[in-house]
């Protein structure tokens, strides 16, 4: 352990009576008025001081200014370290900075908003990887059905006499189950025109989100399609910041949270310094022969000194 670890911390006398000194370089600092009462000291080390004083400052509540003295070994006289601001132990701080992909929630995008979309977006996946293997996710893939029957099986209570029985291929009920037909009654032309107006008006092309927007949902990777005629021009929207989330929107809709809108930006790289401190550049104590500065002397004394 040294020296200075086994050092008294008791505050040293010259630099704790040094409390005018301390507020007058706190109110040189600060603006006329802003230096209130003083809050006490704290010894930072031998012969080193700090006082703070309350400040006054709107906005700061809490807040003291630091003013650090010092003294060096042997000396009588007291002089100015440093002063700062600095918040107390009841200061009013600012929230922790949160990314804005953190803080961004549902509702938030409005007409004219870009929502970047990450590369590796868990949400998204290739469409189409150009290869035989369906993707990893895809329904169709073996290990999702493999999973689906290790995991997904289910046991219906009851005899096979009390199932339900399927109706057989071919027959005019199964092509009515497939069509959707086996209903009582079905949506008739005019059920379908009056959806297709109501939703074309809610999230359609003529919206002011979509006409902000860079692109239309025909082409994003959140939209889920839709089954039946509806289906050629309304799809549902998986994305959970558009305003449309969950939503039938038409083709021509849009937002700025559209899958291929943008790519998350990198973080900006810190431009190169214009003024490079870290290199020394030599600068000779006479001129080159060649220079034209000076003429080409034969006198060795006069040419060591650099002079004419």
């Amino acid at each position: 352990m040294s020296a200075a670890t086994t050092r008294s911390r008791t505050p040293d006398r010259l630099c704790a009576e040094a409390v005018d000194l301390a507020r007058a370089a706190a109110e040189e600092v600060a603006a006329p008025g802003v230096v209130g009462e003083y809050e006490g000291l704290v010894s930072e080390g031998d012969r080193v001081v700090t006082h703070f004083f309350a400040c006054r400052e709107a906005g700061y509540r809490g807040w003291r200014w630091a003013v650090t003295v010092a003294r060096a070994s042997r000396a009588k006289i007291v002089t100015i370290d440093e002063a700062v601001l600095l918040p107390g132990p009841d200061a009013v701080l600012a929230p922790e900075w949160v990314p804005w992909s953190e803080r961004l929630r549902p509702g938030d995008m409005g007409p004219g908003d870009l929502l970047p979309t990450d590369a590796e977006d868990l949400r998204l996946e290739p469409g189409f990887s150009g290869e035989e293997e369906p993707p990893p996710n895809s329904a169709v893939s073996q290990d999702m059905a493999e999973l689906v029957e290790a995991e997904d099986a289910e046991v219906t209570g009851g005899t096979p006499a009390h199932l339900a029985v399927a109706p057989t291929r071919g027959s005019i009920a199964a092509v009515a189950e497939e069509l959707g037909m086996r209903r009582a009654r079905v949506l008739s032309r005019y059920g379908l025109h009056s959806a297709a107006d109501r939703w074309e008006e809610a999230f359609g092309a003529k919206t002011p989100m979509a006409q902000a927007a860079p692109a239309s949902c025909v082409s994003c990777g959140f939209l889920t399609p839709i089954g039946g005629s509806l289906g050629q021009a309304f799809g549902v929207c998986a994305n959970e910041f558009s305003p449309a989330d969950g939503h039938v929107v038409s083709l021509a809709y849009g937002c700025g949270g559209h899958s291929e809108a943008a790519v998350m930006p990198k973080p900006p790289q810190p431009a190169p310094p214009v003024i490079d401190e870290t290199r020394v550049d030599p600068f000779p104590l006479r001129p080159s022969p060649d220079s034209g500065s000076v003429p080409v002397t034969e006198d060795e004394s006069s040419a060591e000194l650099g002079h004419s």
